[in-house]
């Protein structure tokens, strides 16, 4: 998996990026689809929390200051209930903010996550198949919640400390104007440059950790899913070495992003240091004019006034995870567009002929194959071929999930990329060897290619893939709930279990992938004749078969495409 290259990840992050950068988060917005009211609402919560702390210092300064006086204790009463007040306020209403907060990005996170299976399950098939399992895992997961993290670490910070900055410079301009210059050069300096300059840093090495991040995922789901057969193969402890060196250098590559936005969450405290000197200076010009307890407002107001700059710095970090999160979600699922009126009535497809004239492969392989292949209504064909050669690439771009390098692939003479993705899956479908089995009830399971089956439908289907004895020794039959989903079936019943989908699947053109992978010979034998002679009893004689398989039964006359 080829690596980003940090220069580009560096332009993206220019001053003449950022209007593509707030474009994807605008764009992503259309996933969280957060409720504007409970982010103020929450952003309301958190000015008030801060305000109590503001409120806080400036009333514990003017009683310190006054009791030095040592007036009567009543005139203290008020001020003593007051700092009681806001001091008990600040934590519940902190306690307060963060509800709404975490309770609105939660919502936002649920909803994206829904957003993006619904534009998976209606968008074109080749968004998800293009990527591994691990890097699905990783964009549907952690990326989400990255996404969702703008709104409690960015969006809410963001907006309080605008808020809280603003009351802050007129609380000390009331006092002195000078002081409050000082005040308002110093929160420009902690609220703007300093996550300006944080922001920038994390965004050259974020991308990089990103993919670390990735390939982590992508080497743990291969060794979850197919360890029986690395195990066998003797290279298991390397792959999971592999995925442990993958952790390690994900952890340092967000440790090297971490560093400079450090730095850049020093500079608050600098510019606390230069307020708070700022406020000394003009409160020695102002000694002989004011009273003491004014001056000690003037002294420690600042020192509030930046807590709520404070997390600016990570903010801005968060605003650039979040961003290159969106941009991952964007490009698996983009948004629908509708599409332009046709200006003839749909083809019909799902009877007709399959031609192609491609050159399968990947762009970033070295290994291409180049097909001609013409077939009719209820045609069969065996791919066969060593492992690697190219197979299961083969029958992806027949079934339109993968582009070919060049070429052209027709449906009754209407190229594929051309059909409208409900008519091509409605033709033609891809059954993978690894297809997945969901971890709910048998009948569900064979639901997922047509929902309209009947408890009769599905029996039969099962039966024959040769799993009608283990149905019926199920107590519940159809009903029976496979927990954990492909761990509660043998390797042999899982394959059956995903022929049987093919077999109810109302797709024309079916091609299969290495169906009888995990069975035993004789087993295997008699399932590819029937798949592939042309009086099928798995298959009707209407549909046209192709299977990718490594080697194919003797005596058995069926056209065979040999790829090396």
């Amino acid at each position: 998996m080829r690596r980003p290259d940090p220069t580009a990840i560096a332009g993206a992050a220019k001053p003449g990026a950022a209007g593509g950068r707030q474009k994807t988060l605008l764009a992503a917005s259309s996933l969280l689809r957060p409720r504007l009211p409970r982010i103020l609402a929450a952003i309301a919560l958190g000015v008030l929390s801060l305000g109590s702390a503001l409120a806080l210092a400036g009333v514990s300064a003017w009683l310190i200051t006054r009791a030095w006086q040592m007036p009567p204790v009543l005139d203290l009463s008020v001020a003593v209930v007051a700092v009681r007040t806001f001091a008990i306020s600040r934590g519940v209403l902190h306690y307060c903010e963060r509800l709404a907060t975490h309770d609105t990005a939660l919502r936002a996170a649920g909803t994206a996550r829904a957003q993006v299976y619904h534009r998976l399950a209606h968008g074109p098939a080749s968004a998800a198949v293009r990527h591994r399992s691990g890097e699905l895992v990783a964009r549907v997961g952690a990326d989400v919640d990255t996404l969702a993290d703008v709104l409690v670490r960015a969006l809410v910070p963001m907006g309080v400390a605008a808020v809280l900055a603003l009351a802050a410079i007129v609380a000390v301009a009331a006092i002195s104007p000078p002081a409050a210059t000082v005040l308002a050069i110093c929160l420009l300096v902690a609220g703007v440059v300093a996550p300006r300059l944080a922001g920038r840093a994390a965004a050259t090495q974020e991308e990089i950790a990103r993919q670390h991040h990735s390939e982590r995922d992508t080497s743990a789901m291969i060794a979850l899913e197919h360890a029986p057969e690395l195990r066998v193969a003797g290279i298991l402890p390397d792959v999971i070495a592999e995925s442990q060196r993958r952790q390690h250098a994900w952890g340092d590559a967000l440790d090297a992003a971490t560093r400079p936005a450090a730095i850049a969450a020093a500079v608050p405290t600098a510019a606390i240091g230069a307020s708070v000197l700022g406020a000394v200076v003009a409160g020695i010009g102002l000694a002989p004019t004011v009273a003491p307890t004014t001056l000690a407002i003037l002294m420690l107001l600042p020192l509030s006034a930046f807590e709520a700059m404070t997390p600016l710095p990570a903010a801005a970090v968060q605003l650039t995870r979040s961003r290159i999160a969106a941009r991952r979600l964007l490009d698996l699922a983009p948004a629908h567009r509708p599409a332009p009126p046709m200006k003839s009535p749909p083809r019909p497809v799902g009877t007709g002929r399959l031609s192609v004239d491609v050159c399968s492969g990947h762009a970033d392989s070295a290994r291409s194959t180049r097909v001609r292949l013409d077939l009719p209504p209820g045609a069969r064909l065996a791919v066969t071929g060593a492992s690697g050669s190219g197979k299961t690439t083969l029958l992806m771009t027949l079934a339109g999930l993968t582009p070919a390098l060049h070429g052209t692939a027709t449906l009754d003479e209407a190229e594929l990329s051309q059909l409208d993705e409900r008519e091509l899956r409605s033709a033609v479908a891809f059954f993978a060897e690894d297809a997945h089995i969901f971890a709910t009830t048998i009948r569900d399971n064979l639901l997922v290619v047509r929902g309209d089956c009947r408890d009769d439908e599905l029996a039969a289907a099962l039966h024959a893939v040769g799993l009608g004895g283990w149905l019926a020794g199920l107590p519940e039959g159809l009903s029976t709930v496979l927990i954990g989903g492909a761990q509660a079936v043998s390797a042999g019943q899982r394959r059956r279990l995903l022929l049987a989908r093919a077999v109810l699947s109302p797709a024309r053109i079916v091609l299969l992938d290495e169906p009888t992978e995990h069975l035993d010979a004789i087993d295997a034998e008699g399932i590819l004749r029937d798949l592939l002679a042309p009086d099928s009893g798995l298959m009707s004689g209407d549909r046209t078969v192709v299977v990718a398989t490594h080697h194919l039964p003797k005596g058995l006359r069926c056209p065979e495409l040999r790829i090396e």
